[in-house]
């Protein structure tokens, strides 16, 4: 059964302290001022996520491709590395969220990646939305050097991030998932460990669905009340806390009313989400038709040049086919 906690020990002392006892007891739990934390990916969510371990008092060690998104981090007092290896090297813990399957592979197991680097007894956590059949690749490879592996995508968006209220989504072996737990609760609101390798990335393909055609919904109803000529933010008074309410009805319908496109979560990285699960859905013979025709929209408001834009931004390719303008103030 999958472990349900809805916990976080940077709003929780009595819990956090609990840790630290355990951690002191039997050096089986990772604590600030004890555990090394490297972390590979510092974009729009995995700064924010970062940053909460500093406030934690961890020790962190830094990677991004581009170096200047690191520098946030570097200015709170975590060290800059020049490699993925760099920050595994003498690391206890490694956190990575990067952009797509290819970019993981090529952190993890290239031949200058995380586990050429990491030492026997290190974790691995990897946060990207990625492949489950990766994740499973990833711990097979990691357990014959002795490192644990857990895969722990995320949903929240940026705002979630910001907050440490992002929802994790963990695959990986039970013990080795409560080792970590101190450190994902620092910017988790909900931790649920789903099952072994590759389910915390199966579960996040469920959320991914459910986002895929809600955000249809979301979308069409506002393009239909601005139609109509009614207020939107009216309308979201009486909608949003009924039977129609969603996440992101509350917190993505706002900023398309204000015409804010600009990305809490890139459009082309939620169209490569979409691709991995219709191809995990063809592998065991299932029709997601809502799912597929979201994937189809979404390249749409990708072709229309938006691929950098918010998900909200689905409105715009929507308003498009109606011929109805809709402002952009950010994008």
């Amino acid at each position: 059964m999958p472990d349900r906690r809805v916990i976080s020990s940077r709003r929780n002392p009595s819990n956090f302290l609990k840790h630290m006892e355990t951690d002191r007891e039997s050096n089986t739990s990772f604590s600030p001022g004890h555990t090394k934390v490297g972390w590979v990916g510092t974009g729009v969510m995995g700064s924010s996520m970062a940053g909460h371990l500093i406030d934690a008092g961890y020790s962190l060690t830094v990677f991004n491709r581009t170096k200047s998104k690191a520098d946030s981090l570097v200015e709170r007092g975590a060290t800059y590395a020049d490699t993925p290896a760099d920050v595994a090297a003498d690391a206890d813990v490694i956190f990575t969220i990067v952009g797509y399957p290819e970019d993981v592979r090529g952190v993890y197991l290239s031949e200058s990646g995380i586990l050429e680097a990491a030492k026997s007894g290190a974790t691995v956590v990897d946060m990207t939305t990625s492949d489950p059949s990766l994740a499973t690749e990833i711990h097979e490879a990691a357990a014959k050097k002795q490192i644990a592996s857990i895969d722990a995508p995320v949903s929240g968006g940026d705002v979630g991030a910001k907050n440490g209220m992002l929802s994790i989504m963990v695959g990986g072996e039970a013990q080795a998932v409560e080792k970590v737990m101190p450190l994902l609760e620092c910017f988790g609101k909900t931790i649920v460990r789903q099952g072994g390798p590759g389910a915390g990335q199966h579960t996040k393909m469920v959320n991914q669905t459910l986002i895929a055609t809600n955000m249809i919904g979301v979308c069409e109803a506002l393009l239909y009340a601005r139609k109509a000529g009614l207020d939107l933010e009216t309308v979201l008074k009486s909608v949003s806390g009924g039977a129609a309410g969603s996440w992101s009805l509350s917190n993505l319908a706002p900023r398309i009313i204000a015409g804010d496109f600009a990305p809490g979560f890139y459009v082309e990285h939620f169209l490569k989400d979409m691709g991995i699960a219709l191809a995990e859905a063809r592998r065991m013979n299932l029709a997601l038709p809502g799912l597929s025709l979201a994937e189809q929209l979404y390249r749409a408001v990708a072709a229309q040049g938006h691929a950098r834009s918010g998900t909200q931004a689905l409105e715009l390719a929507l308003a498009e086919l109606s011929a109805v303008e809709w402002p952009v103030t950010k994008s």
